[in-house]
This record gives C-alpha cells, sequence and structure tokens, in this order.
C-alpha cells in the first residue's frame, strides 16, 4: 500500500467559470488557472502521483504548454489514473477536503463524489469529499479563493509486477 497526498490553491478569477470536483457552481467569480483550475481535482492528481512515485502534476501538464490551456481538469484526472494503473496500482480511496468561505459546498458534493469516481474507476463510496470553512480567518476566509487538500491511499496489485518494482526501491 502506498499513501500519497495533494494541496492546492487557486484565487477567484472574474470572468471564469467555477468549476470543483468536476462540478460547474453557480457563483459569479470562477478559479484563476491554465487549465480549468479545478483546485480539488488538482490537490487529487497531486495525491495520486504522490502516492505511485510519479511526480507531481506540473510535471505532467505543465502550465507553459499551450495544449492544456482550459483543459477539463476530470480529463486530466482520467489520464493521472490510467497512469496509476499502468504502473500497477488500484485506488483504494479518496479522501479530499475543499477549504472555502464561499461558496457553500455540501450541495455539490454527490456530483462531485461521482465525478471523481467515474473519472478514476472507483465506485462512489470509496471517495469521500468534506468542506471546511476557515471562520474568515486568511486568504480563503477574506473569500480571495479556494484550497483543497486530499489523500490518496493505492493498493498494488502485483508487488512482482515490473513497473512497481522501478517505483519501490527497497
Amino acid at each position: 500500500m502506498r499513501i500519497g497526498q495533494g494541496f492546492d490553491v487557486h484565487r477567484f478569477a472574474l470572468g471564469r467559470k467555477l468549476i470543483l470536483g468536476g462540478v460547474e457552481i453557480d457563483h459569479p467569480r470562477g478559479l484563476a488557472g491554465h487549465s480549468d483550475a479545478d483546485v480539488l481535482i488538482h490537490a487529487i492528481i497531486d495525491a495520486m502521483l504522490g502516492a505511485a512515485g510519479l511526480g507531481d502534476i506540473g510535471m505532467h501538464f505543465p502550465d507553459s504548454d499551450p495544449s492544456f490551456k482550459d483543459a477539463s481538469s476530470v480529463e486530466l484526472l482520467r489520464t493521472i489514473a490510467y497512469a496509476v494503473n499502468d504502473v500497477g496500482f488500484e485506488i483504494s480511496n479518496i479522501d479530499a477536503t475543499v477549504i472555502a468561505q464561499e461558496p457553500r459546498i455540501t450541495p455539490h458534493k454527490p456530483a462531485m463524489v461521482n465525478t471523481v469516481a467515474m473519472a478514476v474507476g472507483i465506485e462512489p463510496q470509496q471517495v469521500n469529499i468534506k468542506a471546511k470553512s476557515t471562520e474568515g480567518l486568511g486568504f480563503t476566509g477574506r473569500g480571495e479563493g479556494i484550497a483543497a487538500s486530499a489523500v490518496v491511499l493505492l493498493t498494488a496489485r502485483d508487488t512482482s509486477n515490473e513497473a512497481y518494482d522501478r517505483l519501490v526501491p527497497f
């Protein structure tokens, strides 16, 4: 078993859609970023990559590459799920937290859970998404942006797998 942790932050920006967990949320501001700036999906991607020993999101989808401009983060997540599978791992579970004063996340959590589960090929019961405010403190509390953190547990399908052996140096 391998565990990975991910974290991401994006500031609010006018003129952009707000996408969280692959779900469009009605809000006057979206998040600034090269792709669709889905802070929750980005944290999950980094957690998956970390657990598999495959680097970070910037290595795979650099913001200097114009092909990722306005890219769907759900598609990026799907790509990383395939990569994690290709090196011999299955996703056991995903646990993520959205940190935002606004908008309210709870009404959108079921759709986010289903979107994430479908994108990575696991059951919705294996995905947990929580929402926290910061009680008005910090940049999230002032409504300047949104942060997210995620933890992913991977299980090796076959520890004799050649790809697994490349990742685990013991």
